[in-house]
């Protein structure tokens, strides 16, 4: 039950899991083709890869819910029900987070580098609400408190066993910055700091983001892979740093 379905380098996800009965979390890999709309120019194949990953998921197709995002602090909250009913906000909310109240919407998180949180009430009995949410956390995200804005939304809307998973992203050993930069958001964050192997500062966002999700009292689950789960190690995911604007892997969560 919780064991990743295996995929490899071909499959379109890095990993992919029930992670609990009825809940999948999965990370795609680039063989499920660049997902997002603003990164080059083929919005119809962007909308092929979109529709053959909900294939893959098992999921309506046009479900997939995404984020328009910028780097904010920002959490969308999805009232409406799933299967294309209206919810109170736009169809692609500008949010860096967004929440499923009934955890019956698929959701996306897209990223190239930076870090794609998945986030639920693991458990709908005893009072478990269901609801899920995802989260795209770079350098500003980590900074600005998104991670913890998302679980203070899950929380207020009653989740009780809250759970979350971290998909792959640049790791603290690739991520060069200036010592300024590093200096910034280690001084409130330590565990961010790191050094590359040539002995440079960098920031390792996956530890923050861990430290910051354990701090909100929330469950970090354990996800494996097919290859390295740093983008810019790993050619089969897509990486900014290493090949810019060449597409977007996602993070998705769903309930089947």
């Amino acid at each position: 039950m919780h064991a990743p379905a295996g995929p490899g380098p071909a499959s379109p996800f890095h990993w992919n899991a029930e992670v609990r009965p009825g809940l999948r979390v999965a990370f795609t890999s680039a063989a499920a083709g660049n997902l997002a709309l603003h990164v080059g120019d083929d919005a119809d194949g962007v909308r092929a890869n979109r529709h053959r990953l909900e294939t893959a998921m098992g999921i309506a197709g046009g479900s997939l819910r995404f984020m328009s995002q910028t780097h904010s602090d920002r959490v969308a909250v999805l009232n409406g029900r799933a299967g294309g009913e209206p919810d109170s906000g736009p169809r692609v909310p500008d949010a860096d987070g967004m929440v499923s109240l009934t955890g019956l919407h698929p959701l996306a998180v897209l990223v190239a580098d930076c870090v794609p949180v998945v986030l639920a009430d693991a458990s709908v009995a005893d009072g478990g609400t269901g609801a899920t949410a995802v989260v795209h956390a770079g350098r500003a995200g980590v900074g600005n408190g998104i991670v913890a804005n998302a679980a203070r939304t899950l929380r207020r809307a009653g989740a009780q066993d809250l759970a979350a998973w971290i998909g792959p992203s640049v790791c603290g050993s690739c991520y060069e910055v200036p010592e300024d930069m590093m200096l910034a958001l280690t001084g409130t964050l330590p565990e961010a700091a790191a050094r590359t192997r040539a002995g440079t500062p960098a920031l390792d966002l996956p530890a923050a983001v861990r430290r910051q999700l354990e701090d909100a009292g929330v469950v970090v689950g354990e996800v494996s892979g097919s290859g390295s789960a740093c983008t810019l190690e790993n050619p089969h995911l897509f990486s900014h740093r290493r090949e810019p604007g060449a597409g977007r892997i996602a993070g998705l969560v769903w309930r089947t």
